[in-house]
């Protein structure tokens, strides 16, 4: 991999390739404002250098005494921009070509492309941000949700970090306690101490305990879950698919079979982002597509997170769904009758006897899917909807840093449980501060840098 200066000025489009109203040039780094200079005429024929911070001017981007493209000029300078450093923002208009004129005109003029992230590295790097802020940035760009969203705004804004910190300054009083008694064994520790280290330790335990118990609802709004429909054919799992998208996305036939394959498509339920796979209704193929499509659905039923099992109200059970019963061995799965807008023939008794709990709908009439909704949420919650304002941790980085340092802490309190040697719980709080420092980038590799920055946009 090619490592470039971070002294270099560099620039990128900074929206969304396509037709838009507006698109962006950013330029960061020192020559920011000498680059804007050779390239930008404003109205009222002032330098960038001379611009005030936070200022817009309205210009032209000129090659020589050809016009590019008619713009809006933005300057913040360092240290108070995005990077720390100065940084230039060209709003054009939004098609393609203009943009990337702008920008080739901006990188023949001193700059070079940024690497995806860079503008969110160096913000790290600067001390604008610390490295949970910084991957904040990327899930906010992939919220997919509400829920989502308002986790990542708030871990942008430091909320874990700040709790972070907080664990951080008590294990370092702690730790002080600790070195005080070592540098002094003549002086042992009295009990009082002792009782008081170990009250402090257990806080910081529970503490830490307290935010990995919200991984698991962290991780589904940021990752989503795969939910399944699945059922005989004709049953209406393309309905279905069709009345929670609220959109029609399946093809809906009286034919059975009309669904030859699976098709999926992601969806808001409740602030969970799911992704809902509709499967072919092929209990026997008849030919090597439909073969292909069984082993497809039974691939996406092996890898659920959820299954809705959906069986036709309408008609009695028969041995394809009898099978299906059999087949679905997925603890969490949702059994569903659908049609109830007809005449009711179902055993909806024995369905009751293997899954316990019965939903009963009409795909079609859109009867009771706000029912189905709720039921998908609390088994993805397992029986509990959060509404917690707390700090809620969802990036597995941070939550296998935040389990190591816990792990450690519960083997500090145990040594001094059981009166060890103080060297031993003092190790264990060093070691657990090295995991909470990772988390934060108080210490990184580039490798990491690499690694996280890499899956961000170019111009971000």
């Amino acid at each position: 991999m090619v490592k470039y200066d971070i002294n270099d000025t560099i620039a990128a489009i900074a929206t969304s390739v396509g037709e838009s109203g507006i698109g962006i040039v950013r330029i960061s780094g020192k020559d920011a404002l000498a680059v804007a200079e050779k390239i930008f005429l404003s109205r009222g024929k002032k330098k960038p250098s001379d611009f005030k911070t936070y200022t817009m001017h309205y210009g032209c981007v000129v090659k020589g005494a050809k016009v590019i493209d008619e713009v809006i000029l933005t300057v913040m300078r360092s240290p108070k921009s995005y990077t720390r450093e100065d940084v230039v923002e060209i709003n054009c208009h939004g098609g393609i070509i203009a943009l990337r004129r702008v920008l080739g005109l901006v990188l023949e003029n001193g700059c070079r492309l940024a690497e995806p992230g860079e503008f969110s590295k160096r913000a790290f790097l600067n001390g604008r941000i610390d490295l949970a802020q910084a991957e904040a940035v990327l899930d906010i760009i992939r919220a997919k949700t509400d829920s989502a969203l308002k986790i990542s705004v708030e871990q942008l804004r430091g909320a874990l970090s700040y709790q972070i910190n907080k664990i951080r300054r008590a294990l370092l009083d702690i730790l002080s306690l600790l070195e005080a008694n070592i540098d002094f064994p003549e002086e042992e520790i009295s009990r009082a101490n002792s009782k008081e280290i170990l009250q402090k330790l257990n806080s910081v335990n529970n503490e830490l305990k307290g935010i990995l118990n919200t991984s698991g609802q962290g991780r589904i709004f940021r990752e989503g879950v795969n939910v399944v429909i699945c059922g005989k054919p004709n049953v209406g799992k393309s309905s279905l698919l069709n009345a929670l998208l609220k959109q029609e996305r399946s093809i809906v036939t009286p034919l059975a079979g009309t669904t030859r394959d699976t098709v999926e498509e992601a969806i808001d339920i409740k602030g969970i982002p799911v992704k809902i796979v509709d499967t072919a209704g092929i209990i026997k193929p008849r030919d090597l597509i439909e073969r292909k499509a069984v082993q497809r659905s039974r691939r996406h039923i092996r890898l659920a997170d959820l299954i809705i099992l959906l069986f036709d109200g309408s008609k009695r059970l028969s041995k394809e769904d009898e099978l299906l019963i059999r087949k679905i061995k997925i603890k969490n799965t949702l059994a569903i009758i659908n049609k109830i807008d007809l005449r009711q023939n179902i055993e909806e008794v024995r369905i009751k006897e293997r899954f316990g709990r019965v939903i009963n709908i009409s795909a079609k009439k859109l009867k009771n899917i706000d029912l189905l909704e709720s039921a998908i949420a609390d088994l993805v919650y397992n029986g509990k909807v959060s509404r917690s304002e707390s700090v809620m941790v969802s990036n597995l980085r941070h939550i296998e840093a935040i389990r190591r340092a816990q792990k450690l802490i519960a083997g500090a309190v145990d040594s001094l449980d059981n009166k060890l040697s103080l060297e031993f719980p003092a190790q264990e709080i060093k070691d657990a501060l090295g995991h909470l420092d990772d988390l934060l980038g108080k210490r990184f590799s580039e490798d990491l840098l690499d690694k996280i920055f890499s899956e961000f946009c170019i111009g971000k």
